[in-house]
């Protein structure tokens, strides 16, 4: 009954493995097939090739770039760039005031967008707002720049929606404004003390804004969803769900206190994103928990290219793109088929010593590496399609390194069957008993394994962590690879007349490793077998005698000496 059990259990082990390999192998099928995957691993930087951005700052006169802004910025911009999926990207600074950004294969307009937009979040009062003319009618004969917005006022403002902010020259710079003149107007590095002449994100409205009355600094998170209706249900449109942090949500709560009881285009409050309004909502109630939501002419990629920047915070200044070039690969195809050259042999090697060592049982080493091997495959190509991922040379290095750390596991469990067949077992009762012991120790050390390559992911940057990541996969299908496939493999082995008798060339063999423990002291010497082994045999007794067994040993060779 047992034996029977313990063989369903074994396919049973089996078929869950190959329910895991139809998940990765469907989930790429459907990649492949609707989403334009591929079968094979993206390519990183270093062995595809890529684009290289280069973002030049974009400064008010007499500004000029500080070592603590180009590292915020280049960290800003790492954390965007991960955060749409696109791995094993390069962020770093040139000159001393440009941020180069280099990206495996091409980008597309989103990450493009999650790149160079600043993400300068700010809240500000609606003063004065009007339709914007159409391009065709707008004014070609405006000026290049705005009359200075900073004139004081005639009477000191109460508030931020005070109508004092608008003095002659903001109204004069109303009056001119063209939308299409925008971006080289400098709304977008406006003094956030002032009032703000400005257009919608459309270019159908233009604005006169008071000054900024909450930050895009006190945001604390922010994520992308569909809104809800008035009644609570779900509707179709796009929206950026805010959470300020306790300051923030203060400053929204007074601000929205006041605005509730204010009339006509006063009663809005205008988020602005980089210069331009992109949502000026009616204030109906004040908001006071600091969870308030961004609508507009939404879609799911754009909200959640905006949620992604204001969740890891605006850039510090803001960048133009100056360059976007084609850049070939770092190391090429050549250094990828080294790499592979020198996993190949490395693996023969493993193969060799396994085949030397343990013969026969050596051959469930080398199914067990491909079957480990091939799980990777699909793992890695399935994170490809679906999360960006892109195999580096470094990632090569990764799974190299796991041909030895799966190797490893093998020998610790067949280590195990050997030392419970010299303590007496019979090989399917010592396949069961080793399991159970070495399994131990194969968990205690894939989990040291994967927590340092998971502290090596977190901690360091570029190709480090792509070892660290195709390391932790490995260690992971270790696990899966040795409890799924080489235990039951075995268990059912153990079955057989070849491996459950113990054949020499089995590995397995109770005559060929030593004295077979019985218990109380009692040893089976093995027969027909050479002086060599009959010596093994003698000192594979001595070890495992109890000081209690070499005392009785000792007391009964006495006692034979006196009969003598």
């Amino acid at each position: 009954m047992a034996t029977s059990s313990q063989v369903a259990g074994a396919w049973k082990r089996l078929a869950w493995l190959g329910v895991i390999f139809l998940l990765f192998i469907g989930g790429n099928a459907f990649a492949v097939f609707q989403n334009g995957g591929s079968w094979v691993p993206k390519l990183a930087l270093d062995l595809q090739g890529g684009t290289q951005i280069i973002l030049a700052p974009q400064l008010a006169e007499g500004e000029s770039v500080t070592d603590e802004q180009l590292t915020q910025a280049v960290s800003i911009i790492r954390q965007r760039v991960d955060a749409g999926g696109v791995a094993e990207a390069e962020v770093t600074t040139q000159g001393g005031a440009n941020i180069v950004v280099s990206i495996p294969g091409v980008p597309d307009a989103a990450t493009l967008e999650r790149i160079r937009s600043s993400a300068k979040l700010e809240f500000r009062p609606v003063l004065q707002t009007t339709v914007a003319l159409p391009p065709s009618e707008e004014n070609v004969a405006a000026p290049t720049e705005l009359p200075q917005l900073g004139e004081e006022p005639e009477r000191t403002p109460e508030n931020a929606s005070d109508l004092a902010w608008i003095t002659p020259a903001v109204d004069q710079a109303f009056n001119l404004l063209t939308c299409q003149q925008l971006d080289e107007l400098g709304a977008n590095v406006a003094d956030p003390k002032k009032p703000l002449v400005t257009c919608s994100e459309d270019g159908l409205s233009k604005y006169i804004l008071g000054p900024v009355e909450v930050a895009g600094e006190t945001i604390s998170d922010a994520s992308a969803g569909l809104v809800p209706g008035s009644q609570g249900t779900v509707t179709t449109e796009w929206g950026v769900f805010l959470e300020f942090n306790q300051v923030g949500t203060q400053q929204f709560r007074t601000v929205t206190e006041r605005l509730v009881a204010l009339s006509g285009s006063q009663n809005q409050f205008a988020i602005v994103l980089d210069g331009r309004v992109i949502s000026a909502p009616r204030t109906l109630a004040a908001i006071t928990d600091g969870n308030p939501q961004i609508s507009g002419s939404f879609t799911q990629e754009t909200a959640q290219v905006l949620a992604d920047q204001l969740k890891f915070g605006a850039l510090p200044i803001g960048f133009e793109v100056q360059s976007a070039e084609t850049i070939t690969a770092t190391l090429g195809l050549s250094q990828l088929q080294s790499g592979l050259l020198a996993g190949g042999i490395g693996l023969l090697l493993v193969i060799a010593y396994s085949l030397f060592q343990y013969r026969m049982l050596g051959l469930v080493t080398v199914f067990s590496l491909t079957t480990a091997f091939i799980l990777s495959y699909f793992v890695i190509t399935y994170l490809s399609n679906a999360q960006g991922y892109r195999l580096s040379l470094a990632g090569v290095a990764g799974l190299i390194v796991a041909i030895g750390i799966t190797a490893d596991s093998f020998i610790v469990f067949f280590e195990r069957i050997r030392d419970e067949l010299r303590d007496g077992r019979v090989v399917g009762s010592a396949i069961t008993a080793a399991w159970r012991r070495a399994f131990r120790t194969i968990l205690a050390s894939d989990a040291v394994g994967f927590l340092a390559a998971a502290v090596l992911f977190i901690l360091a940057i570029g190709n480090v962590r792509g070892f660290a990541f195709t390391l932790g996969i490995t260690t992971i299908v270790d696990l899966i690879v040795v409890a799924l496939f080489t235990n039951p493999i075995m268990q059912l082995l153990g079955r057989t007349r070849f491996f459950g008798e113990g054949h020499p060339l089995s590995g397995l063999d109770p005559k060929a490793l030593g004295a077979v423990y019985r218990g109380r002291a009692r040893f089976r010497e093995p027969v027909n077998v050479d002086p060599t082994a009959r010596k093994k045999s003698a000192n594979e007794m001595k070890r495992r005698q109890t000081i209690a067994e070499r005392k009785a040993a000792e007391e009964r060779a006495a006692e034979s000496g006196r009969k003598k």
